[in-house]
């Protein structure tokens, strides 16, 4: 009887300390998703050859802004300030752009979000963009079909003139690589 007694405290002791183990290695699992979430691209739904819809805004400079006045080969990005990854892509993003053929009128900015939240964004956007501000789900965004932050497009015509997008992904990492245009990178999904 003894030996029972000692098998079924030690193995409830095993348990025991099984659980404590289990949620330790729960909780560190949970941080290093957390680090490597702003690091770690996810996939967004637009894809090459997606055509975009006709729109018609107003840039932060009150400049008319519409789907025809894009020209080939336009990089195109959708940030929002409440996205953590958004924050940190940003002076790679600006530094890329400032670099680009074409200045300001071949970058087109939208910032998603309450104009005084999105001031840091406009200002740092105004001298390499031309800068759209919007609520989520605002005209460019449905346009462009864009719903996860921050989204690197580029854009241009195709043989039958219509506006598509020519690589749903821009590499903006500051290695150097003027644009390495892989898959789609998005890290803020808005439902």
């Amino acid at each position: 009887m003894f030996f029972l007694i000692a098998a079924v405290v030690f193995v409830g002791s095993l348990g025991a300390l099984n659980l404590v183990l289990m949620i330790g290695v729960i909780k560190r699992l949970r941080e290093h998703t957390e680090r490597l979430s702003a690091f770690s691209p996810q996939t967004s739904d637009i894809e090459v050859g997606t055509e975009i819809s006709a729109f018609r805004t107003v840039t932060v400079d009150d400049e008319p802004l519409a789907q025809e006045s894009l020209p080939d080969d336009t990089l195109v990005a959708f940030f929002s300030p409440t996205c953590g990854p958004c924050k940190t892509t940003l002076p790679s993003f600006v530094a890329h752009a400032r670099r680009l053929a074409g200045g300001r009128n071949r970058v087109l900015a939208t910032v998603v979000g309450d104009t005084d939240a999105a001031a840091q964004f406009v200002a740092e956007l105004k001298p390499v963009a031309r800068v759209v501000v919007e609520p989520p789900a605002g005209t460019v965004s449905t346009a462009f079909g864009a719903r996860a932050y921050p989204t690197l497009l580029r854009v241009g015509r195709d043989d039958g003139g219509r506006l598509v997008v020519t690589s749903s992904h821009v590499d903006v990492a500051p290695n150097g690589d003027m644009a390495a245009d892989v898959d789609s990178t998005t890290a803020h999904v808005v439902a």
